[in-house]
Parts: structure tokens; sequence; C-alpha cells
């Protein structure tokens, strides 16, 4: 039975935090005096909807159940979406409501795909706003906020059951809300060091502040329509900063805080799901670059490998920032790049895609059954970071790959026969980029293919396209289970 009360009240106290987060970006307009009729209505509005489910849910008691946590996720991301996309409609930035919740959905998914054209012309209070709905829910609105809710007296277990990504959970703590807590600092503490490293290398205050969330968030929502190369004068500092912050934004958190604040090196230089990043990174990198280099005429070879590391770890990790077009690279780079896209960085991270740790798990699988071929009677566990695989995550990572494969392909068939229709923009659309779409929306990456990469907003897009990629978004941010369990009737039964 699933108890709608406890639903509510949890619901309302998160709409606190988006009021505040609101509240922040009210600050933001008075300090470039922008007005009010953007942030104010939406904050009332949010606060009295809060008050209105802690009311409901005040007698609901805290027994929160594994149903309870799967409903809570899945409602509070499209909850805060809709509500989120009030400042873009009010203030006239963008007209209509599938666009509205398209851009405002990309940010909590910290997918950064956007249908603006022109940012620069955006009030920074908006530009503020993009960077909070990323950032917030790069580290997952509910986990993020789980470290708060027991002194609401709401258990909170569930929704980490329900709401962490990836297949394997290492805890730091035996109270998840402290592991929350501890968590929240080393994102915080990132945040901080992006932004004092950008405005060392000469960016303006407000520009670091928002390319900080975004970095860390794994987003890709930018300040500027214009490629970072272009926005920021070619500066080599500012790119590899970012791609560093990137790169460690895309490793698995609990190992940061025990290589940081625990001083295990070791554990991090052995971690398997570690060694298959960098070593996707490291190869993706070095063919960019050698390709790049020699299609250059070998001329420049530190820029062809900065745009390569950047470009792969960027896309690697989904964030999605660019300093230049890579859909202009040579077409031979187009399946590395898809790949990159498709792999993600590590479980436990901002980042999206099918993550590191699944693969490493699906190669020691692989190696396994080849193993068998030659020994039919050897029974070989799965081991990894010499702990043996249980069979049940085995199953439930093909059931996983089983679901990513078909939201994928049958996002971009839905996206290629009715989502997208040529226009006089583009009139040469076609099932390329419907892949590169859905994979870019799955895996929450923000640039697709084709006229959708980098150079070019998502704007052109049909209402009904919008919603699909907000649709695959949302699936892929919470790890598909989650959202699609809901639409399974077993789940609605008593019991």
């Amino acid at each position: 039975m699933i108890n709608w009360r406890l639903i509510a009240k949890i619901i309302g106290i998160l709409l606190y935090i988006e009021a505040g987060l609101m509240v922040l970006c009210q600050i933001v307009a008075f300090i470039y005096n922008e007005g009010i009729e953007a942030f104010c209505p939406p904050i009332f509005a949010t606060i009295l909807l809060g008050v209105i489910g802690h009311l409901i849910g005040r007698n609901a008691g805290a027994n929160m159940g594994r149903k309870d946590g799967y409903v809570v996720v899945s409602l509070v991301w499209v909850v805060f979406t809709i509500i989120g996309m009030f400042p873009f409609l009010i203030s006239g930035t963008i007209p209509d409501v599938s666009s509205a919740f398209f851009e405002t959905m990309s940010g909590f998914t910290s997918t950064g795909a956007t249908i603006i054209d022109d940012i620069d012309s955006l009030p920074r209070s908006l530009l503020f706003w993009r960077s909070l709905t990323q950032w917030i829910g790069g580290i997952g609105i509910v986990f993020f906020t789980i470290a708060i809710l027991p002194a609401f007296g709401v258990g909170e277990v569930k929704l980490f059951a329900a709401e962490s990504t990836g297949p394997l959970h290492d805890k730091v703590h035996p109270r998840i809300s402290m592991a929350a807590k501890w968590i929240g600092s080393v994102y915080v503490m990132l945040t901080v060091l992006c932004i004092f490293a950008l405005l060392l290398c000469g960016m303006d205050t407000f520009d670091a502040i928002n390319y900080s969330m975004c970095t860390t968030a794994t987003g890709g929502y930018g300040t500027h329509s214009a490629l970072l190369h272009e926005a920021f004068d070619n500066s080599a500092t500012i790119e590899y900063v970012l791609t560093f912050f990137m790169f460690t934004s895309g490793v698995n958190y609990t190992l940061i805080y025990y290589t940081i604040l625990k001083g295990r090196i070791k554990q991090f230089l052995r971690d398997a799901e570690v060694r298959c990043y960098y070593i996707i990174v490291l190869i993706a990198t070095a063919v960019c670059t050698i390709t790049l280099f020699y299609n250059r005429g070998f001329s420049d070879f530190e820029l062809s490998f900065r745009e390569s590391i950047f470009t792969v770890i960027s896309l690697q990790t989904t964030t999605g920032l660019a300093t230049c077009d890579y859909t202009l690279w040579p077409v031979q780079l187009m399946p590395i790049l898809l790949f990159v896209m498709f792999a993600g960085a590590c479980s436990g991270s901002t980042s999206g895609g099918f993550k590191c740790a699944r693969m490493s798990i699906i190669y020691r699988v692989l190696k396994n059954e080849f193993t068998r071929i030659l020994h039919p009677r050897a029974v070989i566990p799965v081991r990894m970071n010499d702990v043996v695989i249980p069979q049940s995550i085995v199953q439930t990572l093909l059931g996983f790959i089983t679901l990513f494969v078909l939201g994928l392909f049958g996002g971009a068939f839905v996206l290629a026969l009715f989502g997208v229709s040529p226009n006089d923009v583009h009139p040469d659309f076609d099932y390329y980029e419907a892949f590169g779409l859905a994979m870019s929306s799955i895996s929450n990456v923000g640039p697709g293919m084709g006229y959708y990469g980098p150079a070019n907003s998502w704007a052109i897009l049909s209402p009904f396209a919008k919603w699909v990629c907000s649709f695959l978004m949302l699936i892929g941010r919470l790890e598909i289970f989650p959202i699609i369990i809901l639409f399974t009737p077993n789940f609605w039964k008593k019991g």
C-alpha cells in the first residue's frame, strides 16, 4: 500500500528547497536590477504548495516502503520541473510550455541541452536559475536532501535505494544521511575549488560561479551561446581547468571522499571502474588527437590535444561543454564520440550514460564465459575490486542493458518517425541525427550529432520531440528502473 500522505509530506519539504533556490535567483535579480516578476510569483506558489503538502502528511508517520521511495523519486523530478519552468514562461524568455518544460528538465537532469538560441540575451537571474537547476540535479534532488529529511521525521534509506545511480553502492557511513552530508561536502568543495581556479584564470565572477556549477554537476549549461574557444578568447588555461574538474566530477564521489579526506590513494588507483574510466579517456583522446593532428597537416599538436581531451571528457562525463564543433571533425571519429557518450563516467558520480562500472562487469562476465567454454566444469565467480559480484546484480545489469538499448533505439525511431520534421532552418534531418538526439537525451549529454551538435540549440525540434527528449532525459537520469517500474501492473497491486 502506497503511503500518499507521506509522499505529499516529503515533496512538500523538497518544495521548500526549490523555493529557496528561487530566492537566490531573486537576489541575483535585485543585484542586476532585473525586477521581481520572474521569480516572486513562483516563489510564493512553491511555498504554498510546500505548506499544503506538509499539512496533508502531518500525521503520515515516518515508515517508508520501497514503493513509496520510487514514487517520490519519480514525482519530485516532474514536480520540480513543472514549477521550475514558470520563471521562463512568466518572463517571456520561453513562450511555450513544451520548450520551457524541456529546458527545465534538461537542467534538473543535468543534461544541458537547450532550446535557447541567444543565451547571452537572458537576464542574469535566469542564467543563474539554469545553473542552479543542474547543480542541484547533478548530485540528485533527493539524494542531496536526504541529509536533512531525518530532521523532519522521515526515513531516508528507501529514497537512497530508489535514487542513487549505478549498479554498486558503497556506503561511507552506516547512516545514509551522514553519507549524504559527507558526499555533499565533497560536491560543494569541488564547486568552490573550481570557482577559485576559474577566477585565477581571469574569468569574471558571475561566469566563474555558473561554469563551476555546470562543470561539477556535469550539466553543460553555460552563460554564452558561443563555444568556449570564442567566449573566452581561446584561453588554454580555462579549458584545461574545466577539463580537470569535469574529469574529477566523473569519478565516484565515495572514492573522492576516501582519497582526499581519508588518504586512501591505493584504493583509488586500484579501483576497477576508475581504471576503465581513464583507459577509455586515454585511448579516445589519443585517437582523436592523432587524427586531428594529421588532418591539420601535422601543425599545432597542442591545440589538437586540447580539443580532443576536452571533447572526450566532456562527452564521457556527459557534461556537454564544447570548445569546438566536433561535428565538423573527420567522420571516422564520430563512432568514438558516440561510444564515449554511451559509456559515461563512474557510478556514484554526477554523470549520466551507461557507466563504467557496468562496462567493467560486462567485461568480466564475457571473460568468464570464454574461460567456461574451454573449461565447462569450472565455477568462476565474477569479481570486481576483489569482491564477488552477486548473480542478482548481473541479472539486474542484463535487464538494464535491455531497457537502455530499447530506450535508445525506440527513442531514435520515434524521433525520426514522428518527432522532428525537416524545416527551412535545417531541411535535411536524418536518422543519424535522431539517434544522436536519443543518445544525448538518455545519456544526459547535452549536444547531439549533426545540426544538433554544440554549435546549435535544439529550438527547431517539434513540441512532440521536446516531450520525447524530456522523457528520455528523465529515465536516463534515474537509471530507467524507477520510472519504468511505475508502468508495471504489479507495482500498483496491494501488498
